[in-house]
């Protein structure tokens, strides 16, 4: 792998051009590298500025990914993309540049790395701080299979903030495996970093001392040839250390059994490629800290880091200004309505306090850290943490508000049932993204939180059909209740019905009826109530009069309007954008059964599969979920039946 090739006078995009494979990078100089790095920042930023999609982290990495590539040599060596949407250049550079165009869009390129798609994607990710437990157990099995590929897991000082992160490098000190951490610290996840660990970086950063002993023994080591003896080489290290010793704060990760490398440039080439060369050398866990700027190479985007971790897309590629018209009509954002409700609430009752795992903008916490900010908590991404740190501030008397996606909620699914359901804490979930979410995928949807909640007992389950029922449910879930409570509700706009000033306790367990009809019974709950009256529509016109029902609850469920429901119908199908298996569909036939009423049920749900990623009418045209397919399935139900 040369260094010293001299630079090729090269038009725009000459080198990114020639790339076919991370085998094409190895015959390029460093200075060629760094040209090359421009060439994919440039590419990301057109590629983004017309489809949308993740950008800043991606930004922030260009140097590191053509770096990596350089040295290592994938798909024979294992590269494993904590969280994965900052791999934009990696797949770019391992042939999927023509392919990216289609990125996040249907039948198109995941926004995430998948091993389905490419054999460099050496392990699928989508959600944070799983990067080195993967990283662990490859090098496990590398090492039993004896074979020699290297392992390197890409981490972001957010992610690093999970538990499961420090689980597995704990792990790895003591398996002393060949495995090398790059910790990519911005200061950043969605929102900028928080906790101890964010001040340990920082106050890293910023010892001065250290740096300065730092630059010189990175100087040393790069004078270093393979005639000078061992013995100099084991110095110039122990020095080194010393000087980590003495000077680092806590030195944190020497302390779990890694060798610590850092923090070095990650925009400069040269540092980094060295760097690489040496951690390829030393067999065992080692952690290489490199300094980075979210959204590197794009002004805005640095200035701006929060509004620019993703983007819709339709943006100038220079000023960053949006090209697309605002539409001033659309009704609010569910997560807006939440966020707003609750600062309501929580400015006149000191009780209520917010808690948000490392998404204040992404759940409308921001709202309620600028109006309250000593009852706002942003654990950092610790879910399973979050979820019990509610607990103990329920059991103290508080009134906690958990505001996660649906996604992300699976991740504390133990300390929801150990910590809080069990003790019976007030506790409540404000599940947002709750159903699909469109472009991000099977990773992100929300698919299973009603299955995976309705087994819980005492745990109070409701879905709100529009805005005002979303506000009214979180002030039924603060003062009426007094166990754990989940309300779920989608990612995007409401359905522009207008909102009360007052809130209104909802009766615990209670659904209604929206529309009577005749023989078929359509039971729906959340977003997919306005579903259910959009298809009872379409069936009137032909003939068919439809009941709609809102059940607004899952748990407790309704029995009683079930069954009243039942008894003038001979046909209900049951609607929920939820996976089939074990949401609202399954607790109505239990009810049936229990009650002894004999009625043909029909599931409409999400398949018993994962959904692909695409924009919203792509995927409801899949699975059936557009008011045509839904429509004529319940025709054929009603009519066959």
């Amino acid at each position: 792998m040369p260094d010293s090739l001299p630079v090729r006078l090269a038009e725009p995009s000459t080198f990114l051009s020639e790339i076919r494979s991370p085998d094409d990078i190895k015959k390029l100089s460093l200075a060629e590298l760094q040209l090359l790095a421009e060439e994919c920042r440039q590419e990301v930023i057109k590629l983004v500025s017309m489809n949308g999609g993740h950008f800043a982290s991606s930004l922030g990495v260009v140097e590191l990914s053509v770096a990596l590539h350089y040295v290592y040599s994938t798909p024979h060596d294992k590269i494993i993309w904590d969280v994965g949407h900052q791999a934009y250049v990696h797949k770019i550079l391992t042939g999927r540049r023509e392919k990216m165009q289609s990125n996040r869009q249907y039948g198109g390129l995941a926004g995430f790395p998948r091993i389905s798609e490419s054999p460099h994607d050496a392990f699928g990710t989508g959600h944070a701080s799983t990067s080195i437990s993967a990283a662990a157990g490859m090098a496990a099995a590398r090492d039993l299979a004896g074979t020699n590929e290297k392992v390197i897991a890409v981490i972001g000082d957010g992610s690093m903030t999970g538990g499961m992160a420090f689980e597995a490098m704990n792990h790895l000190g003591e398996l002393k495996s060949d495995v090398l951490v790059i910790l990519n610290d911005n200061q950043m996840a969605i929102s900028p970093s928080t906790g101890g660990l964010r001040t340990h970086l920082i106050n890293i950063t910023l010892n001065k001392t250290y740096n300065k002993a730092r630059k010189f023994i990175w100087k040393s080591i790069s004078l270093l040839n393979n005639e000078v003896g061992e013995a100099a080489k084991n110095a110039i290290r122990k020095l080194e250390e010393g000087v980590k010793a003495t000077f680092t704060p806590g030195a944190f990760f020497e302390a779990l059994g890694f060798r610590y490398f850092g923090p070095i440039d990650g925009h400069n080439m040269e540092q980094l490629v060295k760097a690489l060369r040496e951690m390829q050398a030393l067999p065992h866990p080692k952690l290489l800290h490199i300094i980075t700027t979210k959204g590197k190479g794009f002004k805005p985007a640095e200035e701006n880091q929060c509004k620019w971790h993703a983007h819709s897309g339709g943006f100038d590629t220079t000023t960053g200004k949006s090209l697309k018209t605002a539409d001033t009509t659309l009704p609010p954002k569910y997560q807006e309505v939440f966020g707003e409700a609750l600062v309501e609430l929580a400015l006149k009752d000191p009780r209520i306090t917010a808690i948000t795992a490392a998404m204040p903008g992404g759940t409308s916490l921001d709202l309620f850290q600028c109006a309250l900010p000593k009852r706002f908590y942003d654990v950092g991404i610790a879910e399973p943490h979050a979820v019990t740190f509610a607990a103990g501030l329920a059991i103290q008397g508080f009134k906690p508000v958990f505001a996660i996606y649906s996604t992300f909620l699976q991740r504390a699914y133990d300390q929801l049932i150990h910590d809080v359901a069990q003790q019976n804490l007030h506790v409540v979930f404000a599940i947002d993204r709750a159903g699909l979410v469109g472009e991000d995928g099977p990773t992100h949807h929300g698919a299973f939180d009603l299955s995976f909640l309705h087994s819980v007992p005492g745990m109070v389950i409701m879905a709100p059909a529009d805005e005002q029922e979303l506000r009214d449910m979180l002030y039924t879930a603060l003062y009426a209740l007094n166990g754990p409570v989940a309300i779920r509700y989608p990612r995007g706009n409401g359905t522009g019905t207008p909102l009360r000033k007052n809130f209104t306790a909802l009766e615990t367990g209670k659904g209604e009826i929206l529309r009577n009809g005749e023989g078929l019974a359509l039971l729906a709950i959340g977003n997919m109530v306005q579903k259910a009256l959009e298809v009872a529509k379409v069936l009137e016109l032909e003939g068919t009069s439809a009941t709609v029902v809102n059940m607004r609850f899952l748990k407790p469920l309704d029995t009683a309007l079930v069954e009243e429901v039942a008894a003038h119908s001979t046909h209900i199908a049951v609607i929920e954008e939820n996976s089939v298996i074990g949401g609202l569909g399954s607790a109505v036939i239990d009810c049936l059964n229990e009650k002894g009423l004999n009625r043909p049920v029909l599931k409409i749900a999400l398949p018993d599969a994962f959904v692909t990623h695409g924009s919203m009418e792509d995927l409801y045209r899949e699975i059936g979920f557009d008011t045509p397919a839904m429509t004529e399935k319940i025709k054929r139900f009603y009519r066959e039946r």
